[in-house]
């Protein structure tokens, strides 16, 4: 399939969900991202994080920190950027526009990006098709199926473009919450790989924007160059440095939302709705009555991520209080029973 630049649809619009569905209940419950609705504790910060520019013996201070909990060979392997979204075009120009290949389907916007590097994007299913790529893009754990593709084979793919002069890209924006055992993280010296991970996702901070590419040291310095100083925000320094070092919440959090997760299965299994994949983070649900069912959930002002090109399939991230919770299982109720007069409708 191959893909165009354009405007690309996400979750976590309440100004779409407004419109979409401007008689729903209020507030919204928004079920469409998969951002973890726990956050990491918020704290006071001092002034000078927002009165002075940001020092750059804090941002090292991050950039060890990040290269200890993501595993990467050093900190010379880790650039940090005001968000992974910003990397994405600057990856995909790191080598010169040729083949891309990102297999899918996938998060829409490394298609973009590669389109504006100035690469011919294709999308494909098929991991082995991959190898005839310059730029082969993954994301892992997939988002929004949850696919994993196993770190052994992700290193042969490597192997094959770095010798040809080509890279591997790696979005590991849920691997806080995947089988980390398959990161690349590791292994980014290699070179010819580029592994991003995103902060905003586990620890619930999106709106912080913080994001790293892990890369060999020249690489790194190459997107390094491009920002300049400064390129993280005083804020973002500071909880960058501490929840990354708090490994007694990530731990903690990572168990909460593995259980989190099998309740919401449950909950959706109890009204027949198949749940296909995901992480703990996001529910990837299967089914013929999709529409039906994010619209009838939309009324009541629960908003899950639907799919234009795809759809008999939606994307439901986790509810974060008991209340929100409670809402869900009324307006599932409500649907099952809808779903249940029609169908003895047309029996009659």
């Amino acid at each position: 399939m191959k893909l165009l630049e354009g405007a690309v649809d996400h979750g976590g619009s309440l100004g779409r969900a407004w419109a979409l569905f401007p008689n729903a209940s209020r507030p919204f419950v928004d079920l469409s991202t998969g951002i973890n609705p726990h956050s990491y504790p918020l704290f006071d910060l001092p002034a000078t994080t927002l009165s002075r520019l940001p020092e750059a013996a804090r941002t090292r201070d991050l950039i060890e920190i990040a290269a200890s909990t993501y595993g990467a060979p050093s900190p010379a392997n880790v650039a940090a950027a005001p968000g992974t979204q910003i990397l994405l075009p600057r990856v995909a120009s790191l080598i010169a526009p040729g083949k891309a290949l990102v297999l899918g389907p996938t998060y829409a916007e490394h298609a973009r990006a590669a389109v504006i590097a100035g690469h011919e994007v294709t999308e494909v299913r098929d991991f082995a098709a991959l190898a005839d790529a310059d730029l082969a893009i993954i994301v892992n754990p997939n988002n929004p199926d949850g696919r994993i593709i196993e770190r052994d084979r992700l290193l042969a793919l490597a192997a094959g473009l770095r010798a040809k002069g080509g890279l591997l890209v790696v979005d590991e924006a849920f691997m806080d919450v995947g089988p980390r055992e398959h990161s690349l993280a590791g292994d980014v010296g290699q070179g010819g790989i580029v592994v991003l991970r995103s902060f905003g996702k586990f620890f619930g901070l999106a709106g912080l924007r913080l994001g790293f590419a892990l890369s060999d040291a020249a690489t790194v310095e190459r997107l390094e160059a491009q920002f300049g100083p400064w390129a993280v925000a005083g804020p973002a320094l500071e909880y960058g440095i501490l929840a990354l070092a708090d490994i007694g919440w990530q731990d903690a959090m990572r168990a909460s939302l593995t259980k989190a997760s099998a309740r919401l299965d449950a909950l959706f299994g109890r009204f027949g709705v198949l749940v296909a994949g995901g992480t703990p983070l996001f529910r990837y649900l299967r089914l013929a009555d999709a529409a039906d069912l994010f619209s009838a959930l939309g009324e009541h002002g629960i908003l899950l991520r639907h799919f234009a090109d795809r759809p008999h399939v939606l994307r439901a991230g986790l509810p974060g209080s008991e209340l929100e919770w409670q809402r869900l299982e009324s307006a599932l109720v409500g649907w099952a029973a809808r779903r249940e007069d029609k169908s003895k409708g047309s029996k009659q």
